[in-house]
């Protein structure tokens, strides 16, 4: 694989994990309510799921994937349930300034993350995008070289996405000095929040 189609694949990738989405709005959602580590959680979830999927198409596996509806299914509604009911919580949280917050346990660190996978095993969007790139941009045989070559360019570019939108909610949620504004925007994350969930649902 030479670099020319490694550039085109980071091009094609970049373009789909910096297209607006559930998985970016709760990234910011969560960085702003909770905190980097929160967000990047989350973030290193969804990377997770798109390392299983690339490998499932790198074995040819992605059309049984594909084809486990039942099971994506309700990987999807499992994720997308735990999703709304964070927003839920966040709506209803009473509001406190971020630097009086307790630092986010590690447990909960693990449930962000899982829940991260869980809506990318689930979502059925994903099976489709490495069907239809990976032949026309890399071909159709991979090498273990190729799949190695290939995770570091979407670890590459997933840094670049998760971190540029962890650093722009990280400055917004220093502007939070009040509780008065804390709760307006806890309300406009679990709002978000939940409306990610409603989409990931709603997604065919």
């Amino acid at each position: 694989m030479d670099f020319s189609t490694l550039l085109a694949f980071a091009a094609a990738f970049f373009a789909f994990a910096a297209s607006p989405g559930p998985d970016n709005m709760t990234i910011v959602a969560r960085t702003i309510s909770y905190g980097a580590a929160s967000g990047i959680a989350y973030g290193a979830g969804t990377v997770a799921g798109i390392l299983i999927f690339l490998t499932l198409a790198a074995f040819g596996l992605s059309i049984i994937a594909a084809e486990m509806g039942v099971v994506m299914t309700i990987l999807r509604y499992v994720g997308a349930a735990y999703l709304i009911w964070m927003g839920v919580r966040l709506w209803m949280a009473e509001p406190v300034v971020p630097e009086l917050q307790p630092v986010f346990e590690r447990r909960g660190l693990l449930a962000v993350f899982a829940t991260g996978v869980a809506l990318n095993l689930g979502n059925p969007k994903m099976p489709l995008f490495y069907v239809a790139l990976l032949p026309n941009v890399v071909g159709a045989s991979l090498t273990p070289g190729h799949i190695a070559a290939l995770a570091v360019v979407i670890l590459a570019v997933e840094v670049v996405v998760i971190g540029g939108h962890v650093i722009l909610a990280g400055r917004a949620r220093k502007l939070l000095r009040t509780p008065t504004v804390v709760r307006r925007v806890n309300r406009t994350a679990g709002g978000a929040m939940v409306g990610a969930g409603v989409a990931v649902v709603a997604a065919r």
